[in-house]
């Protein structure tokens, strides 16, 4: 599973009721003469709903101004929704990255992601999809950008400069895109050793390789319970979980849940790659919330303990629990994390009897049982 979307860090505010932070007012500061005649503006990455308010704010006598925002993750589309609600900033909410988002934009927000590979995604389908007069704008915090960003978009728009950094962060300005007219294939990659083909669209955790912890679980899959039709990949990434459990196991059926549309595209890829996209369906969801209790047999898992660039657990013990809910009694939770994690109680406590599988100075390999079982 890939990042979820980094958290705003108090230092950033000024006002601990505005959301905004030093990346989206540098970012309105730089955009502001493009703004001051632009009737479309389409937002992406504002996780916090801080850039959206900022770009409200500042219309003052301007033209009317549509406001549009897309997010990659749902938890992040989530979270501005629920921060905009209420502050009167008229903002439309869009799912996908393309022309229905993109076609008459004057200019882009961007909230600078994270892989270069995300943000060529982002770059292709403003190309593809935008007017000729677009105008990028990308910020981030200085710390986490690269000229690699710059090159990625020196291979989609014909002028692409830098600003002057302030409070610790900066914005690349892109203009003159580069017209493409197809969309972006997966990036794709065969893993003789693991038996599977792996696809990867823009930002997914891992693009496609396989992470050393996903190997380590797969490791363990011929110990995968035989009986079980019902499986869960949470936090699908690029689907090689999900994938592989749909091959050892062919009588089953096999939910990728992830919140990254992106890696919800991954996971299909993937799965249509290995000749089992009849047996996987890829959905893009804040984790198991629209699953029914006891509805599943076994769900594999390789949780991120990361928000952003920082680390943060919270993300795993809330997939944990929603783990516990939906899985039938006695049926089992296969995870992977790393070895310095203090999982294995958390396991205990909150899903049931818990047993070390692999081991070694990195990683841990778990089998939870659901409570309510004689296994």
């Amino acid at each position: 599973m890939g990042p979820v979307p980094d958290a705003n860090t108090p230092a950033d505010r000024d006002d601990p009721t505005d959301p905004s932070d030093a990346v989206d007012r540098i970012l309105l500061a730089e955009a502001m003469p493009a703004l001051a005649t632009a009737q479309v503006v389409v937002i992406i990455g504002d996780d916090s709903g801080g850039l959206a308010g900022l770009v409200h704010a500042a219309a003052g006598s301007g033209p009317a101004r549509q406001l549009r925002l897309h997010h990659d993750s749902a938890t992040g589309a989530r979270t501005a929704r629920r921060l905009i609600a209420g502050r009167g900033v008229p903002v439309e909410f869009f799912e996908q990255l393309d022309a229905h988002l993109l076609s008459d934009a004057d200019v882009v927000l961007l909230r600078l992601p994270k892989a270069l590979a995300e943000l060529q995604v982002i770059a292709q389908a403003v190309t593809s999809s935008a007017p000729a007069g677009v105008q990028l704008f990308g910020g981030g915090r200085v710390k986490h950008m690269s000229r690699g960003m710059n090159a990625v978009l020196e291979k989609y728009f014909g002028s692409v400069h830098a600003s002057l950094g302030q409070q610790k962060s900066r914005v690349l300005v892109a203009t003159d895109p580069l017209r493409t007219d197809q969309e972006s294939a997966p990036r794709q990659q065969r893993h003789e050793d693991l038996g599977i083909t792996v696809c990867a669209y823009g930002g997914t955790f891992a693009g496609a390789d396989v992470d050393l912890g996903s190997r380590f679980l797969l490791g363990c899959f011929d110990r995968l319970p035989r009986e079980a039709t019902t499986v869960v990949d949470l936090g699908s990434g690029s689907g090689v979980l999900g994938v592989r459990a749909a091959l050892d196991l062919p009588a089953a059926t096999v939910t990728g849940v992830d919140d990254s549309s992106d890696a919800v595209r991954s996971t299909a890829a993937t799965a249509e790659a290995n000749g089992v996209a009849d047996r996987v369906v890829a959905v893009q969801a804040e984790r198991l919330h629209a699953m029914a209790d006891g509805s599943v047999d076994l769900v594999v898992c390789n949780p991120p303990f990361h928000r952003g660039t920082a680390r943060d657990s919270g993300a795993a013990y809330a997939m944990f629990a929603d783990t516990a809910r939906v899985l039938r009694p006695g049926g089992e939770l296969w995870v992977v994390f790393n070895s310095h994690l203090p999982y294995l109680t958390v396991l205990r406590r909150v899903v049931g009897r818990t047993t070390v599988q692999a081991q070694n100075p990195r990683f841990t390999v778990a089998r939870a049982v659901r409570r309510g079982a004689t296994a």
